[in-house]
């Protein structure tokens, strides 16, 4: 299965998979570094379908993920966005990224917090930013945590 074939293919399979969910919709799809972006519009079902803290989106993409490695497609790694949810969140947690900074760059203190992968990522992308500060990542599974520091210490 070719790239465009592994969108297609991709997008058909979460709408099907929506259906289950009694959710009519039109997904939309596009490719960005090799990564299908799936975008599922507003409706009725958003909380069951992004779930308790995005757990059934995470679940979704990880299905559809999944049945495009087994059809040993050209693209298998998938991102699916439920009403702007994804951004949104991206778009919140970069905000709380910048305070976060802004009290390491006040205090001189680091900054340690519990993020999932996706969040740890916008805040080191955040961070990138600072040429004064610097992030790491340090331990494994739901214990990782990510810090905040001047770059100098």
């Amino acid at each position: 299965m070719n790239q465009e074939e592994s969108i297609t293919y991709a997008q058909t399979y979460l709408e099907d998979l929506l259906s289950f969910f009694g959710a009519n919709l039109t997904v939309s799809s596009t490719c960005d570094e090799e990564v299908i972006e799936l975008s599922v519009p507003s409706s009725p079902l958003n909380s069951l379908l992004i779930g308790h803290n995005a757990e059934t989106l995470r679940s979704l993409q990880y299905i559809v993920s999944t049945v495009l490695r087994n059809k040993d497609a050209a693209l298998s790694r998938v991102n699916i966005d439920i009403a702007d949810y994804k951004k949104q969140r991206a778009e919140r947690v970069a905000k709380q990224a910048r305070e976060w900074i802004e009290g390491v760059r006040k205090t001189g203190d680091s900054y340690v917090v519990s993020l999932n992968a996706a969040d740890r990522r916008i805040v080191h992308h955040v961070a990138s930013e600072y040429t004064d500060i610097r992030t790491f990542s340090e331990g494994e599974g739901f214990d990782r945590k990510l810090t905040i520091a001047q770059a100098s210490s």
